[in-house]
C-alpha cells in the first residue's frame, strides 16, 4: 500500500511510470503494478522499511510515554496538553533520525533501485549536494508529522477515555484501543496530507537530480512546492493519494497502538 501511495502520489515517478501507468484510483493503481512490475514489485523498498520502523518505534513510544508522565505531573492527569505536547516532541526526534532511512526507501521505490546501486546512488547524491542531502525533505515531513503526531495523541486519548467511560471500564482494552487508533490515524492522516504530497514530491526530484547526472544547490520552499501543485493541479493535487494513505494509516494506527496498549498491560500485570 506504501507503494501505491508513492507512486499515485509522486507525478513524476519516472519513466515506466509515466508511459504505461495513468493511475485512476487504488484498484487501479495495484493492477496496474502488479501486470506490469510483477507481485514483487509492491514489497519494493521492504527492507529499509522495516530497518526504519524498529528504531522510529523505539523512540517515538519511549519519547512519548515519558514526556507524557511527566507533563501529567506537572499539566494535571485529565489535561488536554499533555498528549499534544509529547506527541510533537516524540515526532520531532524520530523524524529527525530516521529522515535518511525514509528517503532511502522512497528513492528505492519510484526508481526500482536495485540494492547493489543502492549505495553508489546514495554516495553520489552525497558528493553532490553534500551530507545534508539526505534529510531532504525534513521540513515536509516534520510539517506532516509532527501536527499528525500532536492531533492523533490527542484524538486517541479522548476517543480512548470517552470509550472507557461509556463502557465503564476501569483501563483500556483491545477492542477500545483498536477503534480509538483507527479513528484518529484516519483523520490525522487527511488533515495533514498536502505536506506528505510536498514531502513525497521533494524526495523523488533527489531520484530524478541522480539520474540525470545533475546537482540540486537550491530548492523551492514547501510553500512555493505547495503553490506549484495547487496551479497545476488544484486541491485535488494536494490530496493525491487519499484512499491509499488512508487505507495505510488507519488499520497501521490501530494494530500498532492496541498491540503496544496491550503488551504494555501484560508485562504491567507480570512485573
Amino acid at each position: 500500500m506504501d507503494h501505491v501511495y508513492v507512486c499515485q502520489n509522486g507525478n513524476s515517478c519516472n519513466s515506466w511510470y509515466k508511459t504505461r501507468t495513468q493511475f485512476s484510483g487504488t484498484l487501479d493503481a495495484f493492477v496496474k503494478i502488479i501486470r506490469y512490475e510483477g507481485i514483487r514489485s509492491l514489497w519494493s523498498g521492504l527492507p529499509p522499511t522495516l530497518v526504519m520502523a524498529i528504531p522510529s518505534t523505539v523512540i517515538y513510544f519511549t519519547t512519548y510515554d515519558q514526556l507524557q508522565a511527566f507533563l501529567r505531573g506537572r499539566l494535571g492527569p485529565q489535561s488536554s496538553l499533555s498528549p499534544l505536547l509529547a506527541g510533537s516532541v516524540a515526532r520531532l526526534g524520530a523524524v529527525t533520525v530516521i529522515s535518511p532511512l525514509e528517503l532511502i526507501r522512497t528513492k528505492m521505490q519510484s526508481r526500482r533501485l536495485p540494492y547493489s546501486e543502492l549505495w553508489g546512488c546514495i554516495r553520489s547524491a552525497v558528493n553532490q549536494d553534500g551530507l545534508l542531502s539526505l534529510w531532504r525533505g525534513w521540513g515536509p515531513t516534520i510539517l506532516r508529522d509532527v501536527p499528525f503526531s500532536a492531533f492523533y495523541w490527542f484524538s486517541y486519548e479522548t476517543i480512548k477515555f470517552r470509550l472507557c467511560e461509556k463502557y465503564r471500564l476501569t483501563q483500556a482494552n483491545f477492542a477500545t484501543s483498536f477503534t480509538a487508533g483507527a479513528v484518529s490515524g484516519a483523520t490525522a492522516a487527511i488533515l495533514t496530507l498536502p505536506f506528505d504530497v510536498v514531502k513525497t514530491r521533494r524526495q523523488i526530484q533527489l531520484g530524478e537530480m541522480d539520474a540525470l547526472g545533475a546537482s540540486m544547490k537550491t530548492t523551492s520552499s514547501t510553500w512555493q512546492i505547495m503553490r506549484n501543485i495547487w496551479v497545476e493541479l488544484g486541491y485535488r493535487g494536494l490530496f493525491a493519494g487519499f484512499m491509499p494513505r488512508v487505507i495505510k494509516v488507519a488499520p497501521a494506527c490501530a494494530i500498532m497502538i492496541s498491540t503496544y496498549e496491550f503488551g504494555k498491560a501484560f508485562f504491567r500485570e507480570r512485573n
